[in-house]
């Protein structure tokens, strides 16, 4: 699976933290049937590895469900035994280069240029940059002036009003988590789920345009 094409195309990764992991099935449901078929669980959900095998066991082939927060050896091994289609890390971890030794594509956190190349020089299919927010679109188009073919995908603090920013500032996708989760990963209401995912998709169909002449 090529995760870097897929990203692109789908120009959404939904990160999921949830109170428990059958929160966090119903909230990857509810995504799914929303159209955002590229999903993270993070593993510091309660049963997050159950959720992930799950997740897997239902939907349909080209759902991405990838685990995410992978800091240890054995959190790409389970993660990778429970079905996951990619990790996601917060740098080059443990559990990073554990990712790439199973085959399995990784989506490994950076934030400087020096780990921008870090994470590529180990093997990412693409690198996320965290937090995004911090420093906003102009700075995706700063490492893209020296690295300008690094596949970049912005995550943190972005809604879905910032979410074409990024895209048009180069990032090949965005990942999105408590804006467009709100608090269904605690109960809330799924349906409010669904329109957040709506709107979402909605805000970056139209993005990316200028991303692909910065690219």
């Amino acid at each position: 699976m090529d995760l870097l094409a897929e990203l692109t195309r789908r120009k959404i990764l939904a990160i999921v933290r949830a109170d428990s992991g059958p929160l966090a099935v119903e909230c990857v449901r509810t995504l799914v049937e929303a159209g955002i078929t590229a999903v993270e669980i993070s593993l510091t959900t309660p049963g997050a590895l159950h959720a992930i095998a799950a997740v897997r066991a239902e939907a349909p082939p080209h759902v991405l469900i990838g685990a995410g927060t992978v800091l240890t050896v054995a959190h790409a091994e389970l993660a990778a035994d429970a079905g996951a289609s990619f990790t996601v890390t917060p740098g080059v971890t443990p559990g990073a280069h554990r990712t790439v030794g199973l085959g399995l594509p990784l989506l490994c956190g950076a934030l400087t240029p020096t780990e921008v190349a870090a994470a590529l020089a180990l093997g990412a299919a693409a690198v996320k940059i965290f937090p995004a927010s911090a420093h906003g679109p102009g700075y995706l188009r700063d490492l893209l002036t020296p690295l300008p073919d690094a596949p970049l995908i912005a995550v943190g603090g972005i809604d879905a009003q910032a979410a074409p920013r990024y895209l048009d500032a180069g990032a090949r996708a965005v990942g999105v988590g408590s804006p467009l989760l709100g608090d269904a990963g605690r109960g809330g209401p799924l349906d409010a789920l669904a329109g957040r995912a709506a709107g979402l998709l909605r805000a970056v169909g139209h993005a990316g345009a200028a991303g692909e002449a910065v690219r």
